[in-house]
């Protein structure tokens, strides 16, 4: 069986899970985490992450927080952020945060695969 690159998807939202579930598991192997907390903990057990696609609007702790946590500990980690709000502002604090790519919802499946397979380590 041929290695899969294992992507870490943290949204709270089930059906944006579902929807990158349906698109990425054929190529890739998916971890989900449904919050911040979660993300980050999932981070410290799992092994070989090699991206990680996050929402910025999250209870709790938002993902751009998330985002400055990973890089601290992983600063080589690629994060590609995928959320529902086009914003110059939010986009600018996500890339300062670390994210490589930023991506607004709704999203083209094909684009996704593509901008994953660029940055993917």
């Amino acid at each position: 069986m041929p290695f899969k690159n294992r992507i870490l998807i943290c949204d709270d939202e089930e059906g944006v899970r579902e929807s990158l579930r349906l698109i990425l598991e054929k190529d890739y192997n998916l971890i989900f985490a449904n919050s911040g907390e979660m993300c980050l903990e999932m981070l410290q057990c799992e092994k070989e992450i090699n991206l990680v696609l996050i929402d910025i609007k999250m209870p709790k702790i938002n993902g751009i927080e998330v985002m400055r946590e990973i890089k601290k500990t992983y600063p080589g980690l690629p994060i590609i952020v995928v959320t529902g709000y086009k914003s110059s502002e939010i986009a600018q604090e996500a890339t300062e945060a670390g994210a490589c790519e930023y991506i607004v919802k709704p999203f083209d499946s094909k684009e996704l695969i593509k901008c994953i397979n660029i940055h993917i380590i």
